[in-house]
């Protein structure tokens, strides 16, 4: 009997696979009209007089509040040409980024045929990092001094918990979570599981639209973070279960377990070996199991409530 257990795993994982790969392919011939606009590197190149030709090229990013001479002033400001010299010399390439995009945008094409395509559009921003993205209707807007890299001086005082996913391949995974956040409904978020649930759907938005990517990047976990998360998750767990915090509405919890952090704060010795954000980690799990238990297309997982996830995803971490 075990066996054939065994067998029958060893058949559903391949018939997966190849639907999967099968996916894949179709996704790949879906056609894309992508063209990234370097506003960025149009201010770098202007000059004070080229201020009424730069507001025709791009009329949203010119405020009607805000008089040219502020505009001005920040074109002859010697702070703001360093940083567009930093984010020139970092992004001199932008090609595979652009095919990062791409890639998002036909898996959005593909499982969504309502999406168009929006301008992207590259821009400097004082180093805004709480703004990674900005996504409208039409318009995708692309920081670009959000991603010098970690180790950059104009990150010294940041701190690294944050400074870790201010990477160029932080990029696509920080669009696909404002693209997630337009297809997530959910009636509340009261309780811990609330949160976990939201976020779990955000992550599992990534596994389908950015497959490219690794877990350790959708999440934005180190390696040696994402190691930890999987190797303690059934500790994490119990911890979670035992403490009742799944339907707790203490509102300390989601600082806790949820939002950035530098570690996730249980009050036990192994906190400062964790990383932050482990309760969205558990809530990615949760909705793997419940979209491998339950016959439902994610888009309208997406829109299922978290107590229902919960109750049917019959998830289990391993021991």
């Amino acid at each position: 009997m075990k066996k054939i257990y065994c067998i029958l795993f060893l058949l559903l994982t391949v018939y997966s696979c190849e639907k999967e790969n099968q996916v894949e392919n179709e996704i790949s011939k879906i056609d894309v009209n992508l063209v990234v606009e370097r506003f960025d590197r149009a201010v770098s190149d202007a000059s004070p007089k080229d201020l009424d030709q730069l507001k025709k090229a791009f009329p949203f990013m010119f405020s009607k509040h805000i008089p040219d001479s502020i505009f001005i002033a920040r074109m002859t400001d010697t702070l703001q040409n360093e940083l567009l010299e930093e984010v020139n010399k970092k992004f001199d390439d932008f090609s595979a980024i652009e095919a990062e995009i791409t890639g998002l945008f036909k898996h959005l094409k593909y499982y969504d045929i309502t999406f168009s395509e929006p301008r992207v559009i590259t821009l400097t921003n004082n180093v805004t990092y709480r703004d990674k993205v900005i996504v409208t209707d039409t318009i995708l807007l692309i920081p670009l001094d959000n991603y010098l890299g970690q180790e950059h001086e104009y990150y010294a005082n940041i701190p690294r918990y944050i400074t870790q996913n201010m990477e160029p391949s932080q990029i696509v995974s920080n669009i696909s979570s404002d693209y997630a956040k337009r297809y997530i409904f959910q009636s509340q978020k009261k309780t811990l599981l609330d949160d976990m649930i939201y976020f779990g759907k955000q992550l599992y938005f990534k596994d389908k639209m950015i497959p490219f990517k690794t877990d350790e990047e959708k999440i934005g976990y180190t390696q040696s973070q994402f190691e930890f998360a999987k190797n303690n998750e059934g500790e994490i767990w119990t911890n979670f279960i035992e403490n009742e915090y799944l339907y707790s509405t203490d509102t300390t919890l989601p600082g806790r377990f949820i939002a950035d952090a530098p570690f996730s704060k249980f009050y036990l010795q192994l906190d400062r070996e964790s990383p932050g954000r482990l309760g969205q980690y558990i809530g990615w799990q949760i909705v793997k199991a419940y979209m491998n238990n339950n016959d439902v297309s994610f888009l309208d997982m997406m829109k299922k409530d978290a107590v229902e996830i919960f109750n049917k995803s019959n998830y289990k971490p391993p021991k």
